[in-house]
């Protein structure tokens, strides 16, 4: 037998259920390059597959339903892999749920538009009679909800390499991936013949968006899973093998299932449609791409039956009593895990936050605890809650099963900011911040690994600024930063600069710094600076070692693109870091300057202009002021008659904007002054502290 009639012979065992309304591309059941990783065209093993497929075919042929089991349903345990990055693929429990709870509905004939059928096919309409559910217990016995989550840029992939990166065994668990992309259609499996010696390539791969009927998805596109399970369990497309619907030649093909009548295949709901000489298609079912399917045949129920019976695949062992129980689906899941979700984790004061409990399994009541929120308790599944002040709160669950009970408690869960927020002008150079986060700096770091963080190995001013330790294994990760808020409602312009220093890790390093700003608290952000490695982000070269940079190496970034618009009590800033897996990148004197009285008249102001923020000064401070060359400063703090109380500098800066900190804490209330002295002259600024 040749390599193309190999080919030919399991033709049909990959097979992909899409919309003609997206765009996404039809499946190709001939195309086999899903699978050349594991069988690269080597005749041998085209045969073994070859061979596998016949022989379940036989099976099938010989198929007899024994009635032995009594009606009972055959139970399949699923699992779904939730593959994202951080986007809205990554879709919610509830989702998931949604899509198991369609998935029985149609193999059960429990789906309520199955009486639509038309007159003609309704004596064949079947109750499969096939349940899935979610397992809760994970291969290791663990518990678990049937669902795992995987952050990784390969959601957007969507091939066999995606599905690499997490697999339950098959001969246990039905695997469905879900992705922002399902190798460019809307889902795809193998028949069991195809995948009968390849465990890894066996599975469901579904597009986020092809999920359910809620959440990211619609009714639409809710019976797409339904389809890719059929073909899971060895039902063809009602035209064949092709996955080209509406061809002529369709016409001597077949789906080896007797009471569907031989046809061209639908793309359209045309229930009227007849073609190949039959008296009337089988529009509605479930293997057409018509998109009004509502049934199975009876035929095509034993067709699956038969493949459940065989050991083609390890489809056998699913079901058996066996791998139920060690699935954790054959019993009542007993409560294993305290979890919940928020709908925010930051918001300003008055603002509320709804929390969701998703603890499982079996909860029979439950407490939250809010420490300065109203509520600061609740019973409730999913309690709203609203905090006065600023600040950064925990949030504690305790659930039970009326049996056991479980805690779970998160430090640091929600921030809340200040509505009006911080006056300004404003200068951050971290020089007083120990680790983040604090209320003023929040990083946000979806992947667990490195992310902005205060460090004193490198600074512009002072001895700190933040940096990020850029890994080339964080490549197409995204990390943030963000600011308080602050109140810009009496602005006359806004205008943000900051100091950054980046290398390269090679010479095609393409790192990331974007600069969001938000005028309602964060609800919603607006980009208006990008630098790239490529570009105005380098500062440093290239350098293969961890990236150190000197004084020469910073840059200076503006942001003044800023409209009216954003003229708000509740201003924010945020800071975005797209890893090209390049090196590391530091910022630093992160400046807010636009109202009419600030730091925008000290820069106009003289030889050496200088501001003291905050002022009036509580606990600390810092001058600033800007130097047009680099040279030797002398800063001094003078009481409030001129004498000196303390030396603040003393030493070589270089040029541009600078941030001191005073030592102004134990300073006894009253009016002091700031000298600076360098060659050419000297400036005095005052300030209070209370």
């Amino acid at each position: 037998m040749t390599k193309l009639s190999l080919a030919l012979a399991f033709s049909g065992v990959f097979s992909v259920a899409l919309s003609a309304q997206d765009n996404v591309r039809p499946c190709s059941s001939n195309d086999l390059r899903g699978l050349e990783r594991f069988h690269h065209n080597d005749p041998v093993e085209l045969a073994r597959i070859a061979a596998a497929d016949q022989e379940l075919e036989d099976i099938t042929r010989d198929f007899v339903e024994d009635g032995s089991r009594g009606g009972s349903p055959y139970v399949i345990p699923v699992v779904f892999h939730i593959i994202h990055n951080n986007g809205p693929e990554n879709i919610s429990d509830e989702q998931v749920y949604d899509a198991i709870r369609v998935l029985n509905d149609d193999y059960n004939k429990l789906n309520a538009d199955w009486v639509n059928v038309r007159p003609e096919f309704l004596d064949i309409v079947a109750d499969v009679g096939i349940e899935f559910r979610l397992a809760s217990k994970d291969p290791q016995g663990a518990c678990t909800k049937g669902i795992t989550r995987t952050v990784s840029t390969l959601t957007n992939d969507g091939t066999q390499t995606m599905k690499d990166l997490i697999q339950w065994p098959r001969n246990k668990y039905l695997n469905v991936w879900v992705a922002a992309s399902a190798d460019g259609a809307a889902g795809y499996t193998y028949r069991p013949g195809a995948v009968s010696n390849w465990p890894e390539a066996d599975g469901i791969v579904l597009l986020h968006n092809y999920v359910g009927t809620t959440g990211t998805s619609s009714v639409s596109h809710s019976r797409t899973l339904t389809h890719e399970v059929g073909h899971w369990i060895n039902l063809k497309h009602c035209w064949g093998d092709s996955n080209d619907p509406g061809l002529p030649e369709n016409c001597g093909d077949d789906d080896s299932v007797t009471d569907t009548p031989n046809t061209i295949g639908w793309t359209s709901c045309n229930v009227l449609g007849a073609s190949c000489g039959s008296p009337l298609d089988n529009v509605e079912n479930y293997m057409e791409y018509s998109y009004c399917s509502k049934m199975f045949t009876v035929g095509q129920r034993t067709r699956m039956l038969a493949a459940l019976g065989s050991n083609t695949a390890q489809r056998s062992t699913l079901w058996s009593s066996a791998n139920l129980t060690a699935t954790g689906v054959s019993t009542t899941p007993v409560l294993c895990a305290a979890e919940f979700t928020s709908t925010d984790h930051m918001v300003c004061s008055g603002v509320g936050i709804t929390f969701t409990d998703q603890s499982y399994h079996g909860i029979t009541s439950r407490t939250w605890e809010f420490p300065g929120g109203t509520p600061s308790t609740s019973s409730d599944a999913t309690p709203t809650v609203t905090y006065a002040e600023p600040g950064i709160y925990p949030v504690t669950l305790t659930v039970s099963d009326g049996t056991t009970t479980l805690s779970t408690s998160t430090e640091s869960y929600v921030t809340v900011y200040s509505n009006p927020g911080q006056t300004v002008p404003f200068i951050e150079g971290f020089e007083n911040i120990t680790a983040l986060p604090v209320v003023e700096w929040i990083p946000v770091n979806e992947n667990s690994d490195n992310t902005f963080a205060v460090t004193n190995a490198a600074a512009f001013t002072g001895a700190k600024s933040v940096r990020i330790l850029n890994a080339t294994s964080m490549a197409g990760r995204f990390d943030e930063l963000l600011s308080s808020t602050y109140d810009m409602s009496g602005a006359s312009d806004i205008n943000i600069s900051f100091r950054y220093a980046y290398a390269k890790r090679t010479s095609t390093s393409d790192d990331a710094l974007r600069v969001y700003v938000s005028n309602n608290c964060g609800a919603t952000w607006s980009l208006r600076k990008i630098m790239r490695g490529s570009n105005s982000l380098t500062t440093g070269g290239t350098t293969t070692s961890s990236f150190v940079p000197g004084l020469d190496q910073w840059g200076y970034a503006v942001v003044d693109n800023i409209s009216s618009g954003y003229h708000t009590a509740n201003f924010r800033i945020k800071f975005e870091f797209e890893s090209d897996g390049g090196n590391n990148l530091y910022i630093d004197d992160i400046n807010l300057a636009g109202m009419p009285v600030g730091l925008q008249e000290m820069m106009d102001a003289g030889t050496f202009p200088m501001l003291v923020v905050p002022n009036p000064v509580e606990n600390e401070a810092s001058v600033m002021f800007e130097l047009d060359v680099p040279g030797r400063v002398q800063l001094d703090l003078l009481d409030v008659v001129g004498r000196r109380v303390q030396a603040i500098h003393e030493g070589m800066l270089p040029n541009g904007l600078q941030r001191i900190s005073l030592p102004v804490d134990g300073l006894p209330g009253g009016i002091y002054m700031v000298r600076l002295t360098r060659d050419g002259g000297s400036a005095v600024t005052r300030f209070t502290v209370e």
